[in-house]
């Protein structure tokens, strides 16, 4: 299933870095009051087109030689919050597939690796309910500034960091410290 590459491909001949962004909050239902419809969308956006858009790069990097994958997950990889069970969920399992398929495929060139961001000013932390008390979790004091996470990104993809495999890359102000 490699035909949401052909364009890319196509373009440019070859893909050597895949980014996984993907995510979406949900709702801050307790896990019990989660509606099914609600835990479906969630891990269809957050963890399955993670895993989809993987699998793609993967059978596309094999067959050039190899590649760089960086996924996001979430500082809620590293812990959890109460009413946020879906979304919590969602990023342990990038964390998981993450060091999974590095271990599967790192002897064949394919460098994978996830970062753990978390309080950034996005328009998805500006809709949340609890924004006020989730800005005051950092113990730097602030948010984070999106260009902060593209940097580590950059960094991950990178040669400057070609033994780094199967790595979970804070990028938290030191959020899940305390």
């Amino acid at each position: 299933m490699r035909y949401p590459l052909t364009a890319t491909v196509s373009r440019f001949g070859r893909l050597d870095i895949v980014h996984n962004n993907a995510g979406i909050s949900g709702s801050n239902d307790f896990t019990a009051d989660i509606e099914e419809d609600e835990f479906d969308r969630v891990v269809a956006v957050n963890f399955k087109a993670v895993w989809l858009c993987m699998k793609c790069a993967i059978e596309q990097m094999l067959e050039q030689g190899g590649g760089v994958i960086v996924n996001t997950a979430s500082a809620l990889a590293l812990t959890v919050r109460q009413d946020s069970a879906t979304y919590n969920a969602t990023k342990h399992a990038v964390a998981g597939l993450t060091k999974t398929a590095d271990l599967e495929y790192a002897s064949r060139n394919i460098r994978i690796n996830a970062i753990f961001p978390g309080v950034i000013r996005t328009a998805m932390l500006n809709n949340h309910s609890n924004l006020a008390e989730l800005v005051a979790l950092p113990p730097i004091g602030q948010q984070g500034e999106v260009e902060e996470v593209v940097k580590a990104v950059l960094w991950l993809a990178s040669e400057d960091v070609c033994f780094m495999h199967g790595s979970l890359l804070s990028v938290d102000g030191d959020w899940t410290a305390h």
